[in-house]
């Protein structure tokens, strides 16, 4: 029978199980969610106060981020606790499941502000043009601030990429809030504030499908991007002693943790000697160096097993 054999590697970054891309993220989480609480207030006084259906547009988003942040922050904190028991893995990809509720609130969100938009085409609502101003400006400084807090992570994990959009979308939303006030006040024409907030809504839709999507990859436990398994095969197979590999799978544990197992078929005359080790280490290095996956599990096989192995593989 084939020897089963799990190998890890170093190739310069911090691919540990139990140190997860988001953990050191967490403090800067803590810190948007906080600025993300009190600007959500400031917004949603400032709504009641001045009638804007674009501020309490983006108010319920920023609503709906403080949840998704909070969310993210929680998963975080779960992630890091050790694997125990069926859980060989711990609770890491319960980040993924908290981008993917991110992902659903975006769209919940998005979709609430377009259609009261639009209910408000046919009969715009008196507006206080200076309130609605001072509130935009306020969102915008603090949604600045976490997008400055949230910038270094937000390539190293799809939870704090899920909330760097949340605040990118904020920052942008804002902005049109910022717009259709100035509008308002300068010409008196109140329809800038539905036409912001059909500009919000159309900001915040296509970032929630993105992330959505890519959450969604991870559950289906599609290839990671940039692991290209037509490429990782002929890396393999151009491996000394390599005579063939079945069963390759690639797939995400979590952001920053992909893995891949194969079986590959050794000629008898590699595998005399002991000389397995030879190309474990030959296998590993290849794919770390090339491909950056970490954890990988290889089940070498003799050519002499191929009749004992099922009579299908990929």
């Amino acid at each position: 029978m084939g020897a089963g054999h799990a190998h890890g590697h170093s190739s310069g970054h911090d691919h540990g199980l139990h140190g997860t891309a988001a953990a050191g993220q967490r403090r800067r989480l803590a810190w948007v969610l906080a600025l993300t609480l009190a600007v959500l207030g400031a917004e949603v006084a400032g709504a009641v106060v001045s009638g804007s259906l674009a501020l309490l547009a983006d108010a319920g988003h920023m609503a709906t981020d403080a949840l998704g942040i909070g969310l993210a922050l929680g998963a975080v904190s779960l992630a890091q606790r050790p694997p125990r028991g069926r859980r060989t893995f711990g609770w890491q990809r319960v980040e993924i499941l908290a981008a993917v509720a991110n992902g659903l609130l975006l769209l919940g969100v998005g979709g609430y502000v377009v259609v009261e938009a639009v209910r408000r085409v046919s009969a715009p609502a008196d507006v206080h043009a200076p309130v609605m101003l001072v509130a935009a400006v306020a969102g915008l400084l603090v949604n600045l601030i976490g997008l400055g807090l949230l910038h270094r992570g937000r390539g190293e994990s799809l939870n704090i990429r899920g909330a760097y959009l949340e605040v990118f979308s904020d920052a942008l939303g804002s902005v049109a809030v910022i717009v259709a006030a100035l509008t308002i006040a300068l010409t008196g024409w109140t329809p800038a504030d539905t036409v912001a907030s059909l500009l919000i809504g159309a900001l915040v839709l296509p970032r929630a499908w993105s992330l959505l999507r890519e959450a969604l990859d991870v559950l289906l436990e599609a290839a990671p991007r940039g692991v290209d398994l037509d490429q990782v095969r002929a890396h393999i197979l151009g491996v000394d002693g390599v005579l063939a590999v079945h069963d390759l799978h690639a797939w995400t544990i979590t952001s920053g943790l992909p893995v891949l197992s194969a079986h590959v078929v050794v000629s008898d005359e590699a595998l005399a000697g002991g000389h397995g080790g030879r190309v474990l280490d030959d296998l590993c290095a290849c794919l770390g160096d090339c491909f950056d996956v970490a954890h990988c599990t290889f089940q070498l096989e003799p050519a002499t097993h191929a009749a004992h192995e099922a009579p299908v593989h990929d």
